[in-house]
């Protein structure tokens, strides 16, 4: 059985000039919650490292939760078009721009673009990202915390 999962993704919080969370969430083709995931990065302040971190940490989990077919939303456009176009091999992210790909071209897993006000899940997903100390995931048996 083939599973479709739509993946409403990326929104990205500064809580302090040094800290970037990220969150997303995976819901099935009836937008029913399946699973989420929120962090952030301690490295580095660079928007475009958070945004395609995020990507991929969501395209990782939707590979562990065994899904087939997934459609991933960002509204990152800079990420999507270093992800679907060509990006240099000598670009600063490029190795985390293939792994990207790479995940994309070995399943049926497409991106698009969306705008951020179309899901404020997303962003209350990357708020706490931004708030903690590690990376989480909720399983649909684990709801995220309520403020």
């Amino acid at each position: 059985m083939v599973v479709k999962v739509t993946m409403y993704q990326l929104q990205l919080i500064f809580c302090l000039p040094i800290r970037a969370g990220f969150g997303g969430l995976v819901r099935n083709s009836a937008g029913f919650y399946l699973s989420g995931f929120s962090g952030f990065v301690l490295t580095s302040t660079d928007i475009l490292f958070a945004e395609l971190t995020a990507i991929h940490r969501g395209l990782l989990l939707a590979v562990e939760l065994g899904i087939e077919e997934l459609v991933c939303y960002s509204d990152s456009l800079l990420s999507i078009s270093l992800i679907t176009g060509h990006a240099s091999n000598l670009h600063v992210y490029a190795v985390l721009i293939q792994d990207i790909k790479d995940l994309l071209s070995s399943r049926s897993f497409t991106i698009h673009h969306c705008l951020r006000e179309g899901n404020q899940c997303t962003d209350y997903m990357a708020k706490i990202g931004a708030n903690s100390n590690h990376f989480s995931c909720y399983s649909s048996d684990r709801s995220p915390p309520f403020d």
